[in-house]
Parts: structure tokens; C-alpha cells; sequence
């Protein structure tokens, strides 16, 4: 059952939970598909559902104490948590917030008012980790064919996009803004979505696993850029190679030139490199971006370089060239003439190219979901919406969406982005006006939350939390305290 407000049309009933206003007939769904006709009655189709902090994750139980039968049970028990999952809505905005929970935790009563927000301003911040050019800062993203982001700034090891937005959703056309909300609420879901960059590359994006650039799997992301990591095995080359060059679309790094190799005494080669030296040992712009060797478009590790100085180099002259990721990897020593010839490379040297493999982490895609929680979602929460605002900046209310932690961004209005991978499954909805719906939560004491003009004639304790409710475990999230 559902407190959403409902009007009767012949067997059809209207459904006001969001402003598309759908009349839906007897054993159907709205245009949502999150609410429906069950014998006359609007029910909301998806369970609530209530976290249950358990051991998972194949822990064991140790006993607090040796001896004595232990039944392997916590002193507490499992702590539950309400989530806005499936809890329904408070549009149209005058209604209070459809589950407002009492709970006793510590000997403190609290109270979490829990609601699914309808976010036409919401978007995505997409983390990629890859070395290889996906595309131009700020060129568009597109999905189907349609515009819905745009390529960002760039991180250190990763690209990053900027998804979604109320221009895409709602600024559009039609087309664009079904799209866009199709593609943000897939991605949420942790469903793998492919986009396409203007000027650059295609990729599948899945929240968690492995982006896939032009259909080729990413494995690791670089341990560092071409001078970090010169700085970092620049020791382990030392007494093995005469150089080592090494690769990187942004900062390309020499060992001879640069500072590590200047204290290890490390003597000049004769190198000459292509691009703009920036300080010792580093190179700017040697090649130009792409998805070859250490994201540049190069295929040839050579063409970076320029012709040896014969007053400094000398035949027989030993050269590595890495990329950042270890993933490209070739061996040269100067002939006669001090031109570069590839040679098999020794195993002292390939151990420290998978050494830096090694130290490269798992090529990841991190989905961020954000939004802003505007006037309807607060007045759920109090007949005062500012004070709401108010209590989450001075941290007597804490917001979670999901369960899941979330940051608050500084400023005004409770805007937030949380991590969509720590979430439980199936967390976000859509409507078709269009907009996403994410759940949230707000969580304080009892005795603040009166203070701020709470609903409290309609606060319910946590027990009364049966019919239509699905308790599941808490998410196992690293480093989160149970």
C-alpha cells in the first residue's frame, strides 16, 4: 500500500506520485513502473528495503573470551537501517515524507525520515582509469547517438566525464532527454553503458569493472606519470641500462636528465628529445594524445626521439622505453652510426617492466551519482525546509542515500554525491517527465528533529515496519564502520 493520493476514473485509477500523473488500469503499471492498479488500490511495486548490518564477507566470529559457551552471537544485535528504497515519494510536495522511523540506538532516540527524491537536477561523475585518450576536454559524450555529458578535466591515471545535468534531461529535445536519463539511470544500476566521444573513442563504462576503449579491455591504470616514475625505479635501472625513456601522453621523463639519475651519477647519453622540456628529465608534449604507447598515439617508441649526440653517446649505448603502465616495452642498443636498434630484452630489465606493472591497480570505471535535494524533498522532512538545509551543514542530521554514505557539497542547499557501487541493487528509478529517482535519507535525534519542525505526528516506530518491507544485509563497504 501507498499514501500516494489516487482519483478514480471508471476501473483507472490516477496516480500523483510524480508530475506525469498517469491513469493506470487495474493490473498494470505506470509509466514508471514503480507504482500500479493492484484491485483498485495504488501499491507501490519494488519492496521497501531495511539494511541489516551482518557478518558477510566470510568473517568468522572470535569470542570475547576463552572458555564458557559462547553461541558465537554479538553482544548487540544487528543494527537495521531504514533506506528510502522503494519507500515511494513526497511529490507533490506537500505530503510528509512517506516512512519517518523512530529507533532507539545507544540509549538515544533517533529518527530517520527516509524518501525516494524525483531529481530532474542530478548527473554523474564518471571516473575512468585509463592512460588512453577518450577525447578533448569538454567534447561531447553522446549515448545512442545522443548528446548527454561532456569529457572533463583529466585526473592523475584516469579521464574523467561529467554526465547528465538538467540541460540534457530537461533542455533537449525529447529524444535527448529520454536518452539521457535511459543512460544515467543504467549507470547508476551499475549497468554497463557504451558512449561515444566526440573527436575520441568509444567506451563501455560499467561502475566497478574494467572500462572498454575501442572494444579493447582496460587492465591496470598507470602507476605514474613518465617522471614519477623514473623517480620510483630509477634505483632498480641503475648499473643494468645506460637510459630509460619513459613514455607518457603528459610527462615524459628520462633518467639521465632527471633528478633521480643525477644523484644515483647516472652520466649524459647524448639523448635528444621531441616536445618542450619542462625541467630536467621532463617532456611535455612528445607525442600527440591517443590510445597507443602511454596514451599518446605513437606505436613507434622512437619517434619521440631525435638523433643521438655524438659528442655524448656511444655505440653500444643501452636504452630502455617503458610506458607508464608497463604495458609497452622495448629494448634498443646504438649501433655505429648511434642509431637506436632493438634488441631481446634482458631478464634484469623485464623484471623491472613487470615490476611496474605490479605497481599499477586495477583499471576501474567509479560512478558517482549527484544530486541536489531541492524544496519538495526537504518539505517532506519539515514544514521549515530551510532548517533542514541548516541541521546537515552544522552535522546534527546526517544523509545517506541508500544506506550508503554520502559527501555534502559545501554551500548552499544539500547537494551530494554518493558512490553508486555501495549501494544495494535496483536503487535508482526514473520517471518519464524526465527524471531520476535516488533514495535518501535523513538520519538525527528524535529531539532535533522536533526542533527543526518535524512531521511528528507522523513519526512510526521502527517495529511497526512489516507489510511490503525486505530486510537485506548492509552492503560490505572497506573501511565504513559497522
Amino acid at each position: 500500500m501507498t499514501d500516494v493520493s489516487t482519483a478514480a476514473i471508471g476501473d483507472k485509477i490516477r496516480c500523483d506520485a510524480c508530475p506525469v500523473m498517469c491513469y493506470i488500469k487495474p493490473g498494470a503499471a505506470g509509466a514508471c513502473d514503480r507504482y500500479a492498479n493492484h484491485d483498485g488500490e495504488l501499491v507501490r511495486v519494488d519492496p521497501h528495503i531495511v539494511l541489516e548490518r551482518t557478518v558477510s564477507h566470510g568473517g568468522r566470529l572470535v569470542p570475547f573470551q576463552a572458555g564458557g559457551d559462547w553461541d558465537g552471537k554479538l553482544v548487540h544485535e544487528p543494527s537495521v537501517f531504514v533506506t528510502a528504497i522503494g519507500a515511494g515519494t513526497t511529490y507533490p510536495d506537500y505530503k510528509p515524507a512517506p516512512f519517518i522511523v523512530s529507533s532507539e540506538i545507544d540509549g538515544v532516540d533517533m529518527v530517520t525520515v527516509v524518501t525516494e527524491g524525483i531529481f530532474s537536477y542530478c548527473g554523474l561523475k564518471v571516473k575512468i582509469d585509463t592512460d588512453r585518450y577518450l577525447g578533448p576536454e569538454t567534447a561531447t559524450v553522446r549515448a545512442q547517438g545522443e548528446a548527454i555529458g561532456h569529457v572533463t578535466t583529466s585526473e592523475y591515471g584516469s579521464q574523467m566525464l561529467s554526465l547528465g545535468g538538467v540541460h540534457h534531461l530537461t533542455g533537449g529535445s525529447k529524444k535527448e532527454g529520454r536518452v539521457t536519463c535511459d543512460a544515467l539511470m543504467d549507470l547508476s544500476n551499475c549497468k554497463p553503458v557504451e558512449l561515444t566521444v566526440d573527436g575520441g573513442a568509444t567506451v563501455v563504462v560499467q561502475a566497478g569493472c574494467p572500462p572498454i576503449v575501442n572494444g579493447v579491455p582496460e587492465e591496470r591504470m598507470r602507476v605514474g606519470c613518465g617522471s614519477a616514475t623514473i623517480g620510483m625505479f630509477a634505483k632498480q635501472w641503475h648499473g643494468k641500462v645506460d637510459e630509460v625513456v619513459v613514455v607518457d601522453d603528459h610527462i615524459t621523463g628520462v633518467l639521465s636528465e632527471h633528478q633521480a639519475g643525477k644523484l644515483l651519477d647516472i652520466p649524459d647519453t647524448g639523448i635528444k628529445m621531441k616536445g618542450r622540456r619542462s625541467t630536467p628529465g621532463r617532456y611535455f608534449q612528445v607525442a600527440e594524445p591517443g590510445t597507443g604507447w602511454g596514451g599518446t598515439k605513437i606505436s613507434d617508441p622512437l619517434s619521440v626521439l631525435g638523433p643521438f649526440d655524438p659528442k655524448e653517446a656511444r655505440p653500444g649505448l643501452t636504452m630502455l622505453m617503458v610506458s607508464t603502465t608497463g604495458e609497452h616495452a622495448a629494448y634498443y642498443e646504438l649501433d655505429e652510426a648511434l642509431r637506436p636498434v632493438e634488441k631481446q630484452m634482458p631478464l634484469d630489465l623485464k623484471l623491472s617492466v613487470e615490476r611496474i606493472q605490479e605497481n599499477c591497480e586495477p583499471a576501474l570505471c567509479t560512478v558517482l551519482f549527484m544530486g541536489g535535494a531541492g524544496g519538495s524533498l526537504r518539505a517532506g522532512v519539515t514544514d521549515n525546509p530551510v532548517r533542514l538545509t541548516r541541521s546537515v551543514k552544522d552535522a546534527l542530521t546526517r544523509v545517506t542515500s541508500g544506506g550508503a554514505p554520502v559527501y555534502v557539497w559545501p554551500g548552499g542547499g544539500i547537494t551530494f554525491m554518493v558512490d553508486v557501487t555501495q549501494m544495494p541493487a535496483g536503487a535508482f528509478g526514473y520517471v518519464p517527465t524526465p527524471a531520476l529517482v535516488a533514495p535518501i535519507e535523513f538520519t538525527l535525534k528524535l529531539s532535533d528533529y522536533a526542533a527543526l519542525g518535524g512531521h511528528m505526528d507522523h513519526v512510526v516506530p521502527l517495529t511497526s515496519l512489516r507489510d511490503n518491507t525486505e530486510t537485506r544485509p548492509m552492503p560490505y563497504i572497506p573501511g565504513r564502520r559497522a
